[in-house]
């Protein structure tokens, strides 16, 4: 077979390919240098369209109206676009074998590409209950998401089983965002998760008393503190139960999994340093490896403004990451500098008509402040983490642009504060006068 040599070459087709490609382009790559092989069949899209308006059942979102780099309020990079700017986009290409120290990639079908510098965008993979050994797990009508082709069965599923019952396995992202989707499509919805509450990696047991409750009252039935074990099946394969640890049984004609991913780095296993289940890279998104550059999922960096090595796993780390390798890259064939990678973590979630964003460090003590009751006609709340008398991160339901950006502010300035009462009772004040 044909060997294919790039002088840039991105594996993984994600958000990270498209918004590194669109950096490149800045930058002046050159026809036929850059190439972004991926094994999806599309152009990289925005991905967290996909637990929201992908599912709707009123105009929903589709390709091409998601492609990168709209996510981010950009010009929409369709397959043209990589076309006329000489980037080759290599898809339904899945690399099954990289030699770093030969700098050759093979693929599944058995091409080899060569590259002088790579830049590995593999971000996660979905961790599936079949990996746990769940018993029934392979029925039919259990789905997972992480690509446009997951969204499209779950919405072949969707208009099969109208008014049907759908179980929604895990409490996270995923979890409220599909349960919110699902309720929209008329589906009779529950949750099953085992924590105390939802979304634990981030809420306190305050804030998620107010999702919860939201939930509950649009009719979602939240089922707390036990695990799915196991599946039936009815003559045709499809799903008719979910058992329960706790030795409860539910219906269900769809069955939609969101326990979490797995960055994917096995290709590179042994090869490349790695840390806290990530390719280790500098601020710069360098790997041990010479010419080798990690971005998005895959990637533990400093994270400046903490001292120490973290993984950040969210869509707005995906597109600066790729960015800043891009830049990095360019600059150092030109002998320049840039600026170190000074993140400040972001995360936000869109359901039914909320909308909270959060910026910072969860960690310290917490107060709440604001109306935070499910059965207001326009909730509006936030939260305040403190640790050494400084304000480490800061939640908000509800905020306008402004007010959005004000909480960015403290979590990025970390004003320090002495009384916790004062700081509650002067809720979203206290970060609009920062």
């Amino acid at each position: 077979m044909a060997v294919k040599s790039f002088k840039y070459v991105i594996v993984g087709g994600g958000v990270s390919a498209g918004y590194a490609a669109r950096e490149f382009a800045k930058q002046g790559v050159k026809p036929g240098e850059l190439a972004i092989i991926s094994k999806e069949a599309v152009a990289p899209y925005e991905r967290p369209a996909l637990s929201k308006a992908y599912l709707f059942p009123e105009s929903p979102a589709r390709l091409p109206g998601f492609h990168v780099c709209v996510g981010s309020g950009g010009e929409r990079l369709l397959p043209e676009w990589y076309k006329e700017k000489g980037i080759e986009l290599i898809l339904s290409t899945e690399i099954v074998k990289a030699d770093l120290a030969a700098k050759t990639l093979i693929s599944a079908a058995g091409e080899t590409f060569n590259y002088q510098i790579l830049i590995i965008a593999t971000g996660s993979s979905v961790i599936r209950l079949t990996d746990f050994g769940v018993q029934g797990a392979d029925a039919k009508n259990i789905y997972y998401l992480r690509e446009v082709d997951d969204a499209d069965k779950l919405v072949e599923a969707i208009k099969a089983k109208k008014n049907g019952k759908v179980v929604i396995v895990g409490g996270g992202y995923i979890g409220l965002e599909l349960s919110a989707v699902m309720k929209i499509n008329n589906l009779d919805v529950s949750m099953v998760y085992p924590e105390p509450w939802c979304m634990p990696r981030l809420f306190t047991a305050d804030i998620a008393a107010f999702y919860e409750g939201f939930y509950k009252n649009k009719g979602i039935q939240i089922i707390k503190g036990t695990v799915a074990v196991g599946f039936t099946a009815d003559s045709n394969g499809e799903v008719k139960e979910v058992k329960l640890k706790d030795g409860r049984v539910l219906e269900a004609d769809i069955v939609v999994v969101g326990v979490g991913g797995r960055p994917l780095t096995t290709l590179f296993k042994g090869q490349v340093e790695e840390e806290k289940g990530g390719i280790k890279t500098d601020s710069f998104f360098k790997t041990s490896v010479p010419n080798v550059y990690a971005v998005g999922d895959v990637a533990t960096f400093p994270l400046k403004l903490y001292k120490e090595l973290r993984r950040v796993e969210h869509v707005d780390h995906a597109r600066k990451s790729a960015e800043q390798a891009a830049k990095a890259i360019k600059a150092s064939e030109e002998g320049k500098t840039i600026e170190e990678y000074d993140y400040l973590p972001f995360f936000y979630s869109r359901s039914f008509d909320l909308l909270w964003q959060f910026y910072g460090d969860n960690v310290g003590d917490t107060v709440i402040f604001g109306d935070n009751n499910p059965e207001s006609p326009k909730p509006k709340f936030g939260s305040y983490w403190i640790k050494d008398g400084k304000v480490l991160g800061a939640f908000l339901e509800g905020g306008t642009p402004e007010e959005n950006k004000a909480i960015a502010k403290v979590a990025r300035v970390q004003p320090p504060v002495e009384n916790l009462d004062v700081l509650s009772k002067e809720g979203l004040s206290f970060a609009c006068k920062i």
